[in-house]
């Protein structure tokens, strides 16, 4: 590390001048600027900020001692000094102890003393550095520790009270951002944060739980935007934009003594980032205040309509299911965590079936999806976002079911042609057929479509009407007898499908045959 030196004495660049030869950048200095006298040394402290004041005693307007009681008395932060002095002079220096000051440089200043002097000089400015390093530390977390217990509502003894009082006078007006992190993205978050706030003035990290943190912030209320602190949070909404990150801030306060209600509005506010369409966006609490969360809505018929289009293997239909539920919950705003409920119900509703299936392909969907539900209570997620998984999920699970029953169906499909030429005559259903071969009744029809080429009515009425004329040819029978014996109960039933099909009357059959 390097330390700035500003040389003085009682011509500006004179002693500068009679240690031309000393290494400064060796020894770990750089000379930052020089001064001719005291009193404008004291200007040159104050405007360049040296680690180091080198200084002879003598000068005009103020004396060498003169000015270090000053900027001891009245300076804004520590300086090491070492005087310079003739032999002549030594006593006299040796006042200068009264101030705390222990190095000195006699004249004529020789090489190998004063280099010795600095390097002992440079190793003390490093022990103050650090030591005021973990100074700055300590009381830095003392105070992020004292923020945390003001923002989570933990009980404040009176010298907290007084602390959180006196570190109000900071600035006019604080609040508190909320910062939540999917649980991937939440390291890299807090370092990026920590970086940016890092020697910022009235602004401090704090750690909420295990995937979120706040930023205690103040600033001049009326210069808005403008000021430091937005400008920082700002960079941090775009730093996050392609992460899963929640930011909302709570409502303002002017003294850090209502930082819980700061911190409890926050958390108001970060909810209704669940129905924004991007991430990273800072949400205030005046922008939502007057909104409210609905905890009720319509479970049985959403849950209805969607099941229902997974038992029928209806996937364009599942997908207006789940676009109208996205719908319905945007518009009437209900609570985010009951939405993530109803969803992850529905999930593990479908991973049900993929075990129950307990095929190959079915045992690596679930692997695949098994997270899903398990961290999506906790995650950072818009509503968007969540409804496509769950649409994701359900054309898994019908395309699974899909390949399931069709590979089924290939071995059964001749017993269930077979059932029906042995029963037609009965009042066959195609819900009664889905009972006896455990098939769906949608998927069955589809299936008898595929295999015969017409649908299961017209399959039981041509084979009725295909037998009746069998009858009709041998002549024994009436024609109401035979509409009952083919399985028809009404005979004006019985003729329509006869015409519809031979092209005549039964009593014009029976005279053409």
């Amino acid at each position: 590390m390097r330390y700035k030196v500003l040389l003085i004495d009682d011509e500006p660049g004179a002693l500068e001048g009679m240690m031309l030869w000393i290494d400064w950048e060796r020894l770990g200095f750089e000379i930052c600027g020089t001064s001719g006298n005291g009193a404008d040394g004291l200007n040159k402290i104050k405007e360049l900020k040296p680690d180091l004041v080198v200084t002879d005693i003598h000068m005009p307007l103020m004396d060498g001692l003169e000015m270090i009681g000053a900027w001891q008395k009245d300076g804004d932060r520590s300086v090491m000094f070492v005087i310079v002095s003739g032999y002549s002079e030594f006593e006299y220096a040796r006042r200068a102890m009264r101030y705390g000051i222990n190095h000195f440089l006699l004249k004529p200043i020789e090489e190998e003393e004063a280099e010795k002097e600095l390097e002992a000089v440079y190793r003390e400015l490093c022990r103050e550095h650090e030591k005021r390093s973990i100074n700055l530390i300590a009381a830095h977390e003392k105070t992020v520790c004292l923020l945390k217990k003001a923002a989570m509502d933990e009980p404040l003894s009176p010298s907290d009270l007084d602390a959180l009082q006196r570190l109000s006078a900071a600035k006019a007006a604080w609040n508190f951002c909320l910062v939540q992190c999917d649980p991937p993205a939440y390291a890299w978050m807090r370092e990026t944060a920590a970086a940016l706030l890092r020697e910022r003035e009235a602004m401090y990290l704090i750690d909420i739980d295990t995937h979120s943190f706040g930023i205690v912030y103040g600033y001049a209320p009326f210069r808005g935007a403008e000021d430091e602190a937005f400008r920082i949070l700002e960079s941090l909404s775009e730093a996050c934009a392609s992460s899963r990150v929640f930011m909302a801030t709570g409502m303002e306060a002017d003294t850090l003594l209502e930082l819980r209600r700061c911190c409890k509005t926050a958390k108001e506010a970060v909810l209704f980032n669940f129905y924004d369409t991007a991430y990273g966006r800072i949400r205030t609490y005046d922008s939502v205040r007057d909104q409210t969360f609905r905890y009720h809505y319509d479970q049985v018929r959403l849950i209805d309509r969607m099941t229902g289009a997974l038992n029928v293997l209806d996937a364009p239909g599942f997908a207006e299911a789940v676009a109208s539920a996205g719908q319905s919950f945007r518009s009437e705003c209900v609570e985010p965590e009951i939405v993530k409920k109803f969803v992850i119900h529905l999930m593990y509703r479908m991973m049900d079936y993929w075990k129950e299936l307990g095929t190959e392909q079915s045992e690596r969907l679930l692997e695949a999806c098994r997270p899903l539900p398990f961290g999506m209570s906790d995650a950072v997620i818009h509503l968007d976002d969540l409804m496509d998984s769950l649409l994701a999920c359900g054309r898994g699970t019908i395309e699974l079911l899909a390949r399931e029953q069709a590979q089924k169906s290939q071995g059964i499909i001749q017993e269930i042609n077979e059932y029906i030429r042995a029963h037609f005559r009965e009042p066959l259903t195609i819900r009664k057929l889905s009972e006896v071969f455990f098939l769906h009744p949608v998927y069955l029809g589809q299936l008898l479509i595929r295999k015969n080429g017409i649908g299961f009515n017209e399959l039981i009425h041509d084979l009725r009407i295909e037998e009746a004329a069998a009858l009709l040819k041998q002549g024994k029978l009436k024609n109401s007898e035979i509409a009952e014996s083919v399985g028809y109960a009404n005979y004006g039933q019985f003729l329509k499908h006869f015409e519809k099909r031979m092209g005549m009357s039964p009593n014009e059959f029976k005279t053409k045959t």
